[in-house]
């Protein structure tokens, strides 16, 4: 701990706390160790890349350790700035093809006009709530995994001034975490709009350091968008209302991120798009759910799962991946992200949506008359 592995020339991150030695040997991994992580880290790829530190200084130790402590992980790396992402290229690239289905000579791609989403409301019957998030981070800080408590604290007064312009519906209050008063925090976590701290995935990667400082929470007046400050990203920006109107959701978050997009210099790149702390979220950033009451449809699971796969959408409980479902509620969202774009993928999820509802209908119908 404490080793200057940055390389001559490069700027190095003051915070040297989470700065890690280079590693001794290759990670032993657990037989049945399923993550991408075990799978790309070769023998070649380790010593290519072992003792090399991105421009903050950001280590492979440092990139590998949430997936070595947690051999559980379904991937196991976390990056450490912008600049990981080519720093780690041979072992990150290998990951996202994979995940992704995205090759490192493919472009991305982003669209924001929501004059192209001209779908109706979907039945309110059937969708208990809708919400939409895309995640960003700032160009020239490092990210969770490396920031430092003063970088954390400039990234939070630069997001103070960002929402300053906002106007109208998007209107509201910025609630620091660390100076919130107990009454607040109580119907925050009653209302589930405030995070928590991370899970062990996230403290071993780093992002815990310093909690709650610099963290904090931006809610408009009505509670149908919010912004989280300095969690896994920087910026977790949210658009929910309850019902099943995707255009009026995906519109809010639009407004809002041609207005924060003109104050802030986010990370983004031709190939990856945004860049994220994990790689399952890069490009897009963007998770477009529903909650949609569906209890005949779940019962033939072989019929649901083949309407999610045809409409890229993937099938979680409410409360979250791996969770169960609850009174035949289920959060379907899009499970792509990168390399199609922010319309094109609320399209995906208002399309999967939609056919799950209709076959819910003819269920119902066959159950009536039998």
């Amino acid at each position: 701990m404490g080793c200057n592995n940055s390389r001559q020339g490069e700027t190095h991150n003051p915070n040297t706390n989470t700065q890690k030695p280079r590693l001794q040997k290759k990670p032993e991994f657990q037989n049945g160790c399923k993550s991408l992580l075990s799978k790309y880290l070769t023998d070649d790829v380790f010593q290519q890349l072992n003792g090399v530190s991105d421009k903050f200084g950001y280590s492979l130790a440092e990139l590998i350790n949430s997936g070595v402590v947690n051999q559980n992980s379904s991937i196991g790396v976390y990056a450490g700035s912008p600049d990981s992402y080519s720093t780690f290229a041979p072992l990150l690239n290998q990951i996202i093809q994979e995940y992704h289905g995205y090759d490192p000579a493919d472009l991305h791609k982003s669209d924001w006009d929501v004059s192209k989403c001209n779908f109706e409301p979907l039945d309110d019957k059937y969708c208990m709530s809708t919400r939409i998030r895309f995640a960003r981070n700032l160009a020239d800080f490092p990210l969770g995994t490396k920031i430092t408590k003063e970088q954390r604290r400039q990234v939070e007064s630069l997001a103070k001034e960002a929402f300053q312009k906002f106007e109208g519906e998007l209107l509201g209050t910025y609630h620091s975490l660390a100076n919130m008063d107990k009454q607040t925090q109580k119907q925050l976590i009653e209302e589930h709009y405030l995070f928590k701290e991370g899970d062990k995935y996230l403290e071993a990667a780093g992002l815990n350091r310093d909690w709650p400082d610099g963290r904090g929470i931006f809610i408009n007046h009505s509670k149908t968008f919010l912004i989280w400050v300095n969690e896994e990203d920087q910026f977790r920006v949210i658009s929910m209302q309850k019902g099943g109107d995707i255009k009026a959701v995906f519109g809010r978050l639009s407004n809002a991120h041609t207005i924060i997009n003109k104050v802030a210099k986010f990370a983004y790149n031709d190939h990856l798009g945004a860049i994220s702390t994990c790689p399952t979220n890069i490009g897009t950033g963007l998770r477009a759910s529903i909650h949609v009451k569906l209890p005949l449809l779940s019962k033939d699971m072989e019929t649901f799962e083949k309407i999610a796969e045809k409409n890229h959408v993937q099938i979680r409980g409410i409360h979250g991946e791996h969770s169960e479902s609850e009174g035949g509620i289920f959060d379907i969202s899009n499970k792509r992200r990168i390399g199609f774009s922010e319309v094109e993928l609320v399209h995906d999820m208002f399309n999967g949506v939609k056919e799950m509802i209709e076959k819910e209908k003819e269920l119902e119908k066959h159950a009536i008359q039998s």
